[in-house]
């Protein structure tokens, strides 16, 4: 049996309760502290766990605890969980952003810490998580946390917690720019005549159609994209202008910018004061 604590219960934690449970795991060995009334309520009635208002309530004998907040909200956890988390010494798995292994141990002591960047599809179980761990994590423990993870989509293990800000910047950010194609494809099909419900609709779902025929081929998207590409015809015509438009420039630019501004916040992190 493995207690569970969260400490928030927002959208993330909400999608990680319910795959959780989802797997078999027991109400029983959930807990959740969340500050808001109405948030802790609705988690208790759907899904039957504990929660509660205070942090050292929910992580009393927790085997793990996850922290499920904004990074903004650390010095405010640390100062309260810091003594229980030594006693105890659980896994820890942070899932707020941008929040380096050094910066948690310093807060909230030598502890086992995964830290986890999942991405917002996870709320709807097809979420993709860079997750890396200190070295005092067990592979029994790295099990656990992965277990946990799996239940909100794939997971994948990376060895240099230097590369975890690229990682925020490919899938934790990387919705948002399918977000922006499909609003650019929409606006450029409205451009042409075609009715925006209907422009959505068809946009949307070839992205979700793309998406799936690259996940469950397992194919290269180089060659899936040549399949699609009859020469001189009219996707060759379209590729060649984002050709011409820089598309890979664009994009490396773009990630690299997402992945400078990741390190400039955890380093705005050790500048704030903690207690």
């Amino acid at each position: 049996m493995t207690r569970i604590a969260f400490v928030g219960g927002g959208n993330m934690a909400r999608s990680l309760i319910g795959g959780l449970l989802a797997t078999g795991l027991a109400p029983a060995d959930i807990r959740v502290s969340e500050p808001l009334a109405e948030t802790r309520d609705r988690l208790g009635h759907d899904f039957g766990i504990a929660t509660f208002a205070e942090n050292r309530l929910a992580v009393a004998d927790a085997d793990v605890i996850v922290l499920a907040v904004k990074p903004q909200a650390m010095p405010k956890v640390q100062a309260e969980l810091r003594m229980a988390m030594q006693d105890r010494r659980p896994l820890l798995i942070s899932i707020a952003a941008g929040v380096r292994l050094d910066q948690l141990e310093r807060w909230l002591g030598r502890l086992p810490i995964v830290r986890c960047m999942p991405n917002t599809p996870a709320l709807i179980g097809a979420g993709a998580t860079g997750l890396c761990a200190n070295d005092r994590v067990s592979p029994a423990q790295k099990a656990q946390a992965q277990h946990i993870m799996d239940a909100a989509g794939l997971t994948r293990w990376i060895a240099d917690e230097a590369l975890m800000d690229t990682v925020t910047a490919l899938s934790g950010s990387g919705p948002a720019y399918f977000f922006a194609l499909v609003e650019a494809l929409e606006d450029a099909a409205v451009a042409q005549g075609l009715p925006r419900d209907t422009a959505r609709a068809l946009a949307a779902q070839t992205c979700l159609g793309a998406g799936r025929m690259l996940v469950e081929s397992g194919e290269d998207p180089a060659e899936l994209r040549r399949r699609v590409t009859s020469p001189n015809g009219t996707t060759q015509a379209a590729l060649e202008s984002f050709a011409a438009d820089g598309l890979p420039r664009i994009t490396a630019r773009a990630v690299a910018a997402a992945t400078r501004r990741g390190t400039e916040l955890a380093d705005a992190l050790d500048k704030e004061p903690h207690s």
